[in-house]
Order: structure tokens, then sequence, then C-alpha cells
């Protein structure tokens, strides 16, 4: 299938498998990197998945992108950009939409997976607009409570599960931070999963093959 020009740069895998409803699986990478980095894990996902791996709309000077912007200050230590990263949800917010026209695929069958920052926004998506998310694959973030849309807690979130993991070694966003996730999850009553592997800021190979698995029963 040929690729469309839309509103977000992204890369397309088509299925091998082809129904008349595709299922799509929406990849978001991660600060300073770009569409090629999470793309890698393609060739291995369900035959039957269309998958878009987009890139971030925000260029850092001298290499990458980036969802939104992380401030450092030598006193407050680094701050992220929250009015950035609204925008760019609601980006993605739009870009699902488009994506789902522009490829025929399947509204009811979306899955999001992202890494770090991607993870971020994933939630932050997720969380706001339940309606459009079947599937979350957080990886190595944390759920920004101020990102996502107010009241978002009169939402109805039973379409959506969750697989979230984390490295206990990660020294780039403190395990603790991710570990909220669980607990707000559950006040929320949303099915979710949530693994640790002992690695630092990355995906190992069982943390991998543990997605993959999840991925796999809940398509």
């Amino acid at each position: 299938m040929q690729l469309q020009e839309l509103s977000l740069e992204h890369l397309i895998k088509a299925p091998n498998i082809k129904k008349e409803k595709q299922s799509v699986l929406f990849m978001f990478h991660g600060y300073g990197s770009n569409e090629e980095d999470l793309f890698s894990f393609a060739g291995e996902l369900p035959d039957d998945l269309f998958i878009i791996s987009v890139r971030a709309p925000y260029t850092l000077s001298g290499f990458g992108y980036a969802w939104y912007a992380i401030h450092f200050d030598a006193e407050d230590g680094k701050w992220s950009d929250d009015e950035q990263a609204v925008k760019s949800r609601e980006m993605i917010n739009n870009f699902i939409d488009e994506a789902c026209e522009a490829y025929n695929l399947d509204k009811n069958n979306v899955t999001l997976l992202g890494f770090s920052q991607g993870t971020i926004l994933s939630y932050a998506v997720a969380l706001s607009y339940p309606e459009k998310v079947k599937n979350v694959i957080a990886l190595s973030g944390y759920i920004n409570e101020k990102i996502i849309q107010p009241d978002y807690e009169q939402n109805d979130f039973t379409k959506i599960s969750v697989y979230a993991s984390h490295g206990s070694a990660d020294q780039v966003i403190p395990v603790d931070w991710a570990r909220r996730a669980p607990v707000f999850l559950k006040a929320l009553n949303i099915d979710h999963v949530y693994e640790e592997f002992p690695v630092g800021h990355g995906v190992a190979p069982q943390n991998f093959f543990s997605f993959k698995n999840w991925l796999e029963k809940h398509l």
C-alpha cells in the first residue's frame, strides 16, 4: 500500500494477512528519536496488524524529534512543556482519525504503542479519548495527569486494556514514577498489566516477547 501524505510524518507496514477492515497499531517514539526507532519491531509483530510509526512534530536542535520540549534549568532541574504536550496529544488524536480514513483501518481496533515520551502521550490520548483506543502498550513511561483532558475521570474506560512495563534500573525515568500507573489505572477500573525488567531505559528481549504475547491475546 502506498504511503499517504498526512498531517504527521510516518512509516507504514501493511499486514501480510488482509482483512476488509484492518486492525492498526500506532507507534510513538521517545524524546530525541524518530519514526524509524520502534519500527524495527514491526516485522516481529502479528501479521494481521497494519503498523504506523509516527514522527513527533517538534524538531530538536542537532538531531531527532520530540512530542514536547524538556527544559533543563540549573536551579529547578528539568521540566516538561505541558502546553506543547497537550498540542501533541491533539495532533495524535486527529492523526488517528486521519490515518484510519486514509488507509481504511478498523477504528474499533486501535492499539497505541509508546516508548518513554511516546508512552506519556499514548496514556494522555487513551485517557482523554478512550472511545478511540482499544489497547495501550506503555513502555518505559508514566502517566502525566496534567496533559489529560479535564474531567477525564468521567470517561468510559471499559473498552481499554493496558500493558505497562519499566526497567527497574531506569536512570532516565525513575521506576517509582511508572509504579504509580497500576494504582492510577486500578482506580479507573482499567484492565491492565504492569511488569518490571532488570534493565535501564530500554526494551529488553524478554520485555518485547512479553508485550507481544499480551498484544496477541488482546487484538
